[in-house]
């Protein structure tokens, strides 16, 4: 088999084996495409059933970052609840198997929606179906105690977006930015302006591209739990919005998505279903896409620097573009904050 950054093929393939029933080796990994942090591979058995094993990049691991366990916890934890995620089948904690723990879950074979592209395999219908079912399921999960699902070690009596605004200027100061100055502004701005906080289950990157649709828009399952904790769901929904872009817009989304092609609702459409749902107050919104556009601009610069130290592989990643994108987030960011009146 060819060689497969951050799988070591024998290895994996019978501890995978010995942890799984019904699985069946020799094994065939793949790269799953797509993933700008943790890696995701396609693991296929010798009678063809598939599985997906997720694990941390081979390098560049910053601090409390990439944490498998805590991916592995949250699917667990909801895999009884009304929110749809993979099956969990086997976690790994020990890094000799492959150079880092991993977990392995079930493979949900459906439609992801990262992009205008993959809008394209939808009807309007359906599109419209996707997008309000994504807020269905966010409801879902915003609904879930996290006490009652085993996650109760993570409420915290410190707020949300404190820890949030703490731990991603630190992270943004150990991956370097161009944008320092600036994204420490807004940090500022944003962190002596907190809104009251409540506490519910946060997916920490709720978006169309990491989650999988049939085609009759039906979400299967909600992916990519690694920046999931207990806090303000609000976050949830400001990330959405800031990465819902639309037609006519004068600022680019904090992410590439689906929802500029038509037949998707507005930004306002999916609030106000949200609010509905949720039985939620939604005035907070702008603070949370403030939050959203600058923690954005944090995360781009983590992922640049694990492109630059080279352990994320060869995919096309361009560190200029990402470099204008990163300024752009932040700019729009500050231009939200001195909106608010939080800065003259």
């Amino acid at each position: 088999m060819p060689s497969l950054s951050g799988i070591e093929p024998a290895t994996v393939g019978r501890w995978l084996a010995e942890n799984i029933d019904g699985l069946v080796e020799p094994v065939e990994f793949s790269l799953v495409s797509g993933g700008r942090s943790n890696l995701t591979y396609r693991v296929t058995d010798a009678v063809g059933v598939v599985r997906a094993l997720r694990r941390p990049p081979t390098g560049g691991v910053l601090s409390t970052a990439h944490d498998m366990r805590r991916e592995w916890r949250f699917v667990t934890a909801l895999a009884s609840t009304e929110v749809p995620v993979p099956e969990p089948l086997a976690y790994c904690a020990d890094p000799a198997v492959t150079g880092a723990e991993f977990y392995v879950m079930g493979f949900v074979d459906g439609l992801v929606l990262a992009d205008e592209e993959a809008a394209a395999a939808l009807a309007l219908t359906a599109r419209q179906q996707a997008s309000f079912g994504l807020i269905e399921v966010m409801a879902r999960l915003h609904a879930v105690d996290p006490v009652t699902v085993g996650l109760g070690d993570l409420v915290r009596e410190e707020g949300y977006v404190e820890r949030q605004l703490r731990r991603w200027r630190r992270q943004l100061h150990q991956s370097g930015s161009p944008d320092l100055v600036l994204l420490d502004r807004v940090h500022d701005a944003l962190s002596t302006h907190v809104p009251a906080q409540r506490t519910g289950i946060v997916h920490g990157d709720f978006r169309p591209g990491n989650l999988s649709f049939g085609s009759d828009g039906r979400v299967l399952a909600v992916f990519d739990w690694e920046l999931a904790t207990v806090g303000e769901p609000l976050a949830d929904l400001g990330w959405l919005s800031a990465s819902w872009g639309q037609p006519g817009d004068d600022v680019p989304p904090t992410i590439e998505g689906p929802s500029t092609a038509p037949g998707f609702p507005s930004r306002e459409q999916l609030a106000e279903h949200y609010a509905k749902l949720s039985g939620r107050d939604v005035s907070e919104l702008p603070f949370y896409e403030a939050f959203a556009r600058w923690r954005g601009a944090c995360i781009g610069a983590g992922v640049r620097a694990r492109y630059l130290a080279g352990v994320m592989g060869a995919d096309g990643f361009d560190a200029d573009v990402r470099t204008e994108q990163e300024h752009t987030q932040a700019t729009i960011a500050l231009e939200l904050v001195t909106a608010m009146g939080y800065l003259s």
